[in-house]
């Protein structure tokens, strides 16, 4: 199971697919495991080319410490994880022991378990206990759209000069551009996009990428 582009047509998407390096068994059994498991919800994993756009990002930035707010399954863990340098750490942070723990299991597989620490409770609380000076090269959110606001204000004081952050659902199935949705997580993620715009620490560009991937770097 893939979850393509929601701004490509389904002719498009197939094309890109085919013209872009395939994900290995270990992502393609945890996409399988996770929609067989968890249904619907496995809606919120992101797809194999987002995916390897991170990897991609972090391997070309030379990440080697990196943070990530809302882990689900595990399967942007594996891609960002492969994508740091030796010796490279990946902190997670989640609430759910019920999806991490088929993340723990496909981690293990990857051969990834030792450079992934998970942290279970609410982000914000994970980030605020972080010892001073705590410094990150990239930062991958994606967990509840409400406090995409509070995450990023946690988080830029952490990130390095030139380091990165990559937020997802910034399109929010395009609903964003509709002002008469007001739903709390469309209206969480028009909040987040207007918040970070006008933060001056950053220099970003939202891309139509998936859901929406907004790309930051620190100045």
């Amino acid at each position: 199971m893939t979850r393509r582009s929601e701004q490509l047509s389904a002719e498009l998407a197939e094309y890109v697919e085919a013209h872009s390096s395939k994900p290995d068994a270990v992502l393609q059994d945890l996409a399988s495991e996770t929609a067989a498991r968890f249904g619907e919800a496995s809606g919120m994993q992101i797809g194999p080319d987002q995916g390897f756009f991170m990897t991609m990002l972090a391997r070309m930035t030379g990440a080697r410490n990196a943070v990530e707010v809302g882990t689900f399954t595990g399967y942007s863990a594996i891609c960002i994880a492969r994508g740091l340098a030796d010796g490279g750490k990946l902190l997670c942070c989640d609430v759910s022991e019920e999806w991490t723990s088929l993340a723990r299991e496909y981690w293990k597989r990857a051969d990834l378990d030792d450079r992934i620490e998970l942290r279970l409770a609410p982000a914000a609380q994970t980030l605020r206990a972080l010892p001073g000076g705590t410094s990150f090269d990239l930062a991958f959110i994606d967990a509840d759209k409400t406090g995409y606001v509070e995450y990023w204000d946690l988080i830029v004081p952490m990130i390095r000069q030139n380091g990165l952050l990559i937020v997802d659902n910034t399109l929010s199935h395009g609903r964003v551009v509709d002002a008469g949705d007001t739903n709390a997580a469309v209206e969480g993620i028009r909040r987040f996009n207007d918040h970070a715009l006008s933060d001056d620490r950053t220099e970003l560009v939202l891309l139509p990428i998936g859901d929406g991937v907004t790309i930051a770097r620190k100045r």
